[in-house]
């Protein structure tokens, strides 16, 4: 990759950090890819979406997919970074710029060998990674018609720069939140008696909920609870009536996963009942583990090695992506690339390093062009590889 187009994807990259969108309302940023590509005479594909770009290079058939996320999230930025975000309560905390940015450079280095390739690369600039609908806006509007394998990444701030990441099999978890509403009955503070304290309920449920993992669930079986917001009273001395948990919880095998609506009833009805209360759950099931395909997991990390990555096998991860999606529709693998961030994803200071853009970019242009040329002749790919 020229220094001319490394500098590119820095200041591309700067420049979506400067300006960064929430989900579902990435317009600025949908402007700008287009442009952008534009500029590069990249093909756009018109698929209706209100948000989000797709691009495809290259003529024929076999069809492969690259996926960049465009959406940021509400934390307002600490970095003190000339380029911090500009947009009050607005930041690119997770690196979608970092991936947009290099799904943009892979784009332009695709483009200047388009007649070469042995087929076409379509890129998906997905909106609403961050609320888990934008994987499934894009399978709905068509854009993975006649796709037959996708690729995408995500910056991993605790892995050294040079590092590449991924696995066969289950590889991101299920996501699923849940909400409990508990209903006791309010009294001032002083006489607790009168009343049926919500506060010390929610408390005794916040706790229980940890037996799930500890004394429910085998341990060799991954498992997280985490209550993330308690919501009760609005002053000093009276107990409220009602208290609010908000939280998450993460697995791997989904069979485990459809259990534990039922195993939250069951122990939050009880507590409650104990104390004359009341304990209601809403569930909200989210995107479903990310499950690679073996072989093209396994293709990834050959790819990775040819283009000068330390690749090692990645171990189970319990974030969430929508990417999930995709797999459940047509093969593909994703892949964690090192981005060594003092402070990790969704963080106000994390500060991941640009210097993953470039050869990341050189990685998925060659990462897609020797997938298409592996599905136009497989035997010949197997024996490259061996």
């Amino acid at each position: 990759m020229s220094l001319t187009l490394e500098n590119q994807l820095i200041h591309w990259r700067r420049e979506l950090h400067q300006y960064p969108e929430l989900s579902d309302q990435e317009f600025a940023t949908t402007a700008r890819i287009q442009r952008w590509l534009d500029a590069a005479g990249i093909k756009r594909l018109d698929y209706g979406l209100k948000t989000g770009v797709v691009a495809e290079i290259g003529a024929g058939e076999p069809l492969i997919a690259l996926r960049a996320d465009i959406d940021a999230l509400p934390i307002e930025e600490t970095t003190g970074q000339p380029f911090a975000s500009q947009q009050p309560g607005v930041m690119h905390a997770c690196g979608h710029d970092l991936h947009t940015s290099v799904m943009l450079g892979a784009a332009q280095l695709l483009k200047a060998r388009e007649h070469s390739l042995p087929g076409r690369v379509r890129i998906l600039f997905q909106p609403a990674e961050e609320i888990f609908t934008g994987a499934q806006q894009l399978i709905d509007a068509g854009a993975l018609d006649g796709v037959q394998a996708i690729f995408g990444m995500h910056n991993a701030p605790d892995y050294p720069l040079g590092t590449l990441k991924t696995r066969g099999g289950a590889f991101y978890a299920n996501v699923d939140r849940f909400v409990i509403r508990v209903t006791g009955k309010g009294a001032h503070a002083a006489r607790p008696q009168e009343g049926v304290d919500a506060i010390v309920i929610a408390s005794q449920i916040v706790g229980a909920l940890q037996t799930l993992p500890s004394r429910q669930v085998s341990s060799l079986e991954s498992l997280v609870v985490s209550v993330t917001r308690i919501s009760g009273g609005n002053t000093w001395n009276v107990l409220p009536g009602t208290v609010e948990l908000e939280g998450t919880v993460r697995t791997h095998n989904s069979a485990l996963r459809e259990t534990i609506p039922q195993r939250i009833r069951q122990l939050i009805e009880g507590i409650s009942a104990a104390s004359g209360a009341q304990a209601v759950l809403e569930w909200q099931a989210g995107p479903p583990a990310l499950i690679n395909t073996p072989h093209w997991a396994t293709f990834c990390q050959q790819v990775a090695r040819h283009s000068g990555y330390q690749v090692e096998d990645a171990t189970l991860q319990m974030g969430g992506e929508d990417f999930a999606d995709y797999l459940r529709v047509i093969p593909g693998a994703f892949v964690s690339i090192g981005s060594a961030s003092e402070y990790g994803l969704h963080h106000p200071g994390f500060d991941p390093s640009e210097a993953l853009l470039a050869p990341a970019a050189r990685y998925f242009d060659r990462l897609a062009g020797d997938a298409l040329a592996a599905i136009v002749e497989p035997a010949a790919a197997l024996a490259d590889a061996e």
